[in-house]
C-alpha cells in the first residue's frame, strides 16, 4: 500500500480531467553530466527545466477502465498524471513508440515513458497491458519530485500496479520506474525487458522506494539487471532472471531485500567501466546517481544461481550483504563467492561484510591488497572455501597480488573447511576449523593444526557441500534454474565459453573441491572415508587428487594417470559424479582413463577401493580439469 494512501477517506471527483497533447513544465534543479555504470542510468542532459507533454494527461482524480491509450510522439508520455489527487486506471492498454535521446530525462524524470506519474498523489493500475518499444521509453515512471536529489523526501507520488503485463524493447526502457523520492508499490506482474540499461526493477537518481510481490521479472539486454538499485528495493516471492548482466546491482547508499526469490543471472556482457562478470554487483560509481555511504544487500530463503563469473563483487564503496538460508548454486568453474577489490571505478574504498546465518557458502573469498572484508558465520553456517589475494579480472589484467584485510568470526555450530592455503588478518568466535591438510595463516603465525584464535577449535568435520534448498518459491520457473546445466552458457561442458573461466588465479582446480553448491553437487567435496569400526586397518592413499589435463593434448589422444600411491586393497569401483560419464573410466588397478575427445571442463569421480588384506574400505573424490 502506498504511504500516503487516503482512497478510501478522499472524496472521488469523476469528472474526467484529460487534455490530449497538453504540455506542463516545472522547473528542477540543474542536473550534471555523468558517464554511466551498471545500469548505465547516467544521460547528457545539463537542463535546468523539464518539460513533460503527454497524450493523454490526467490533472485531477479519475477513474477509467478498458481505455486505450497511445503515443508515437518523441518525448511524450502515452499517459501523464500529475495530481495530488487518486488515479485509478483499470485494465488498460498502453502503447508507447517514439525514440528520444535516452538521457536525464528519460532516465530521471520520466519522459517518452509509457505512464509517468507525479505531483503527489496515488495512481492504481490494474490489469494492465503496456508495450514500450522506444528508445528512453519506461513501462511505468514513478516521480517523486525531489528534482533528483538523494536523501531528500519526495511529494509522496505512489504508483501500485497489480496483476499487469510490462514490454519494452528499447535502450533505457526499464519496467517499473521510481526516482526522485517516489513510491513503487507492485504486484504479480509479468515484466520483460530486452534493452540496453533496461532493468526490469529500476530506479535512478533521487531514490525513493519499491517494494514488490510476486511475478515474473526477466532482462535480455546488456547493462540490464534484473533489479537496478539506487533506492530501497524490497523484493518477495518472485522470480528474476537476467540472461546477459547481472542478477542485481545496487549503487551507493542503497539496498535491495530479497525474501524467498529466485534469482539467476547469466552476465555475459562486460558494460561500461566493469571488469568483472559477477551475479550481485555493489559498488559506487561516483556519477552523482547515488549518495556515498553503506550499501546493503539482504536475502532471506530463496534461491540465488550465478551462471557465470563471481556471485558477489564489491568495489569502490562499503557494503553489507547479509544472507539467511539460501540456496546458493555457483555454475561458474572458477569458484568466486565473494571478490572485494578494484575495479573500474574509484573514489571510494573497497569494504565488505558478510554476514550469514544458517547458511551453506561455497567458494573462494578474493580480497585486494587494498581492500577489506570482514566475515561473519552464525547458527548452523558452513564455509567451503579459501582466501586469496590473487586477483586477475576478465579482461585478463591482475589487480592484485597480496591479500588485504580479512576479518573472521566463526559462531558457535560454524564450521569453516579450508579448500587451499588461506591468509587472514583475525578470527575469532566459538566456532570450527577443519584444516583439510592445508595451511591457515593468522597475521604472522601459521597454523595446520589446533585453534588459530579465540575459542575456535580443529573439528575433521566437513562443512555442507550442499547449499540451503529450504524456499517458497520453484527454482524451476526460472529459465537458467533448469537441471540441464548444459542450458545455461557457463555452465557449459567448454570451459572456455566463459570469458570468466581463464582469467581468474582461483581457477587452479585442486584449490576448490566443489565449483556447484547445487543439490546435485552431493559427495563431490566428499574426503576419505570408511564404513569399518576398526583402527588397526589402514587407509589406502591417493594421489593426483586434483589434476589437470591441457586439452590440446586430450583432443588427439588418450590420457592415462595413477591415482593410488601403494599396490594393496581390494577392488576398486568408480561412479563419475560431475561431466559427461563417456569420457572417463578407471581400471581395477586404480588407472584413471581419459579418453580422446574429452570437452573441456571439471570432472569429479568418487572412486572407492574395497576391503582387503591390512586395509580397510575406503572412498575418495577426485578431480580433474580439461583446460
Amino acid at each position: 500500500m502506498c504511504k500516503n494512501d487516503n482512497k478510501e477517506g478522499q472524496i472521488m471527483r469523476k469528472q474526467l480531467a484529460w487534455v490530449m497533447a497538453a504540455a506542463l513544465t516545472f522547473t528542477v534543479p540543474a542536473v550534471v553530466t555523468a558517464a554511466p555504470g551498471g545500469d548505465a542510468p547516467g544521460g547528457s542532459s545539463s537542463s535546468s527545466s523539464v518539460t513533460y507533454s503527454g497524450a493523454t494527461t490526467y490533472t485531477s482524480a479519475t477513474e477509467t477502465s478498458g481505455q486505450t491509450y497511445s503515443s508515437t510522439t518523441a518525448d511524450e508520455n502515452a499517459v501523464l498524471i500529475n495530481t495530488s489527487d487518486t488515479v485509478t486506471l483499470t485494465s488498460p492498454t498502453v502503447t508507447k513508440s517514439g525514440d528520444s535521446d535516452g538521457g536525464d530525462n528519460c532516465n530521471f524524470y520520466g519522459i517518452n515513458s509509457a505512464i509517468t506519474a507525479m505531483g503527489g498523489g496515488t495512481t492504481y493500475i490494474t490489469g494492465a497491458d503496456i508495450t514500450a518499444t522506444a528508445k528512453g521509453a519506461n513501462g511505468v515512471f514513478s516521480y517523486g519530485g525531489n528534482g533528483g536529489s538523494n536523501g531528500t523526501a519526495g511529494d509522496g507520488t505512489c504508483i501500485n500496479i497489480s496483476d499487469s503485463t510490462i514490454t519494452t524493447s528499447g535502450d533505457n526502457g526499464g519496467g517499473i520506474m521510481t526516482t526522485g523520492g517516489g513510491e513503487t508499490v507492485a504486484s504479480n506482474l509479468t515484466i520483460s525487458t530486452s534493452g540496453q540499461s533496461s532493468a526490469p526493477i529500476r530506479t535512478d537518481r533521487g531514490g525513493g522506494t519499491c517494494t514488490v510481490t510476486g511475478g515474473t521479472y526477466t532482462s535480455s539486454g546488456l547493462g540490464s539487471p534484473a533489479i537496478y538499485s539506487t533506492a530501497a528495493v524490497t523484493v518477495s516471492n518472485a522470480t528474476l532472471t537476467s540472461n546477459k548482466s547481472e542478477g542485481v546491482c545496487i549503487e551507493g547508499e542503497n539496498s535491495i531485500t530479497l525474501n524467498n526469490c529466485t534469482l539467476t543471472a547469466t552476465n555475459s556482457g562486460l558494460n561500461g567501466n566493469a571488469t568483472f562478470y559477477d551475479t550481485i554487483m555493489i559498488y559506487q560509481s561516483q556519477s552523482g546517481d547515488a549518495a556515498d555511504g553503506t550499501s546493503s544487500f539482504t536475502m532471506t530463503g530463496g534461491n540465488l544461481i550465478s551462471n557465470n563469473g563471481d556471485v558477489f563483487h564489491v568495489t569502490n564503496t562499503n557494503a553489507i550483504i547479509t544472507l539467511d538460508g539460501v540456496g546458493i548454486t555457483n555454475n561458474d568453474s572458477e569458484n568466486v563467492l565473494l571478490s572485494v577489490c578494484d575495479d573500474g571505478w574509484s573514489g571510494a574504498s573497497n569494504v565488505a561484510t558478510l554476514n550469514a546465518t544458517d547458511q551453506a557458502l561455497i567458494g573462494d573469498l578474493l580480497v585486494g591488497s587494498d581492500s577489506t572484508l570482514t566475515l561473519n558465520l552464525s547458527g548452523s553456517s558452513t564455509l567451503l572455501g579459501k582466501t586469496s589475494g590473487n586477483i586477475t579480472n576478465d579482461k585478463s589484467s591482475t589487480i592484485s597480488s597480496s591479500i588485504g584485510t580479512v576479518d573472521v568470526t566463526l559462531g558457535s555450530g560454524t564450521i569453516w573447511q579450508l579448500t587451499g592455503d588461506c591468509t587472514v588478518s583475525s578470527i575469532s568466535g566459538s566456532g570450527s576449523i577443519n584444516y583439510n591438510g592445508y595451511t591457515l595463516t593468522v597475521g604472522s603465525t601459521s597454523y595446520t593444526s589446533g585453534s588459530p584464535g579465540g575459542s575456535v577449535t580443529e573439528t575433521t568435520e566437513e562443512a555442507a557441500s550442499e547449499s540451503s534448498t529450504s524456499t517458497d518459491t520453484d527454482p524451476s520457473a526460472s529459465p537458467e534454474a533448469s537441471s540441464d546445466a548444459s542450458a545455461s552458457p557457463a555452465a557449459s561442458e567448454d570451459a572456455s565459453a566463459s570469458p570468466a573461466a581463464s582469467t581468474s588465479p582461483s581457477a587452479d582446480a585442486s584449490a576448490s573441491p566443489a565449483a556447484s553448491a547445487s543439490p546435485s553437487a552431493s559427495s563431490d567435496a566428499s574426503s576419505d572415508t570408511t564404513s569399518d569400526d576398526t583402527t588397526t586397518l589402514k587407509s589406502v592413499t591417493f594421489k593426483n587428487v586434483n589434476k589437470k589435463i591441457k586439452y590440446k593434448v586430450v583432443k588427439k589422444k588418450i590420457v592415462k594417470y595413477s591415482v593410488i600411491k601403494q599396490s594393496g586393497g581390494g577392488k576398486v569401483t568408480y561412479k563419475v559424479t560431475k561431466g559427461k560419464k563417456k569420457f572417463i573410466k578407471v581400471t581395477k588397478k586404480g588407472v584413471v582413463i581419459v579418453k580422446k575427445g574429452a570437452k573441456k571442463g571439471i570432472y569429479k569421480v568418487k572412486i572407492t577401493v574395497a576391503k582387503k588384506g591390512a586395509y580397510k574400505k575406503t572412498t575418495k573424490v577426485i578431480k580433474l580439469r580439461v583446460k
